[in-house]
């Protein structure tokens, strides 16, 4: 039998009582039954096995087992932080960002972006889309997706790849560098102008390594989903 997948915020073995999307999700668009298996996730790496007890058009309650850690994160932890990107082009990137396995999504305003803010709604959107995704990949971790922060101020752990096309490095030169397998990496990409030399020049400055993404020039769109899965899939092979 099909195991349902349901985000449950705070996961404890026994009944859960769940309203709103979550149940609006199992009720009306899966329509599930008592006796129908489940798998609730809490959106930060754990999940817990059950069973549907009772639903209704408002509310779908839920028996659940013991919660435990699942085996579906990547050793490394890949954060991407794209330039804001016109129309609905992040929205996509999130999507396969997130069934690739990045653990998180930093937006950023840059010199050369045709969109200076994110409202709030699109930013709802996005983290929405991230839940979404996580759930129908089967990972248990929704990653997070912070509000846009200017290029100037970012601040990053552990190591920080920029993409530029001028560069010499590669991503395999700038991971063979690392000296441990699950080091964090986050990677700044630009918007469909590009990155100012001056901006890749400043973040090489505070420390940031800048690589080639290969012979030719990827779409604003693509680059960051083509370096998550240069970083991630190799990982699950």
């Amino acid at each position: 039998m099909r195991r349902h997948r349901v985000h449950v915020g705070d996961l404890a073995a026994g009944e859960r009582r769940l309203v709103g999307p979550a149940a609006h999700h199992l009720a009306r668009v899966l329509r599930v039954q008592p006796g129908d298996l489940v798998a609730a996730f809490d959106g930060r790496g754990r999940e817990a096995r059950g069973e549907v007890v009772a639903a209704h058009e408002d509310a779908v309650v839920l028996r659940l087992e013991a919660p435990g850690p699942v085996a579906t994160e990547p050793d490394r932890p890949v954060t991407l932080a794209p330039a804001l990107l016109k129309g609905d082009k992040l929205a996509d990137v999130v999507r396969m960002a997130t069934e690739l396995g990045v653990v998180a999504l930093r937006p950023l305003r840059t010199r050369r972006c045709d969109v200076p803010v994110a409202s709030p709604a699109k930013l709802a959107r996005w983290r929405r889309i991230a839940e979404e995704a996580a759930r129908q990949c089967g990972r248990a971790r929704v990653p997070e997706v912070a509000e846009a922060v200017a290029l100037a101020s970012f601040t990053w752990t552990g190591a920080l790849l920029v993409a530029d096309p001028n560069a010499h490095a590669t991503l395999q030169d700038a991971l063979a560098a690392l000296s441990e397998r699950d080091a964090p990496v986050t990677v700044v990409t630009g918007p469909e102008g590009g990155l100012a030399e001056a901006e890749v020049a400043d973040l090489v400055a505070r420390g940031a390594v800048a690589v080639t993404l290969g012979r030719r020039v990827l779409r604003a769109e693509t680059a960051p989903v083509a370096v998550a899965a240069a970083l991630l899939v190799p990982e699950a092979t």
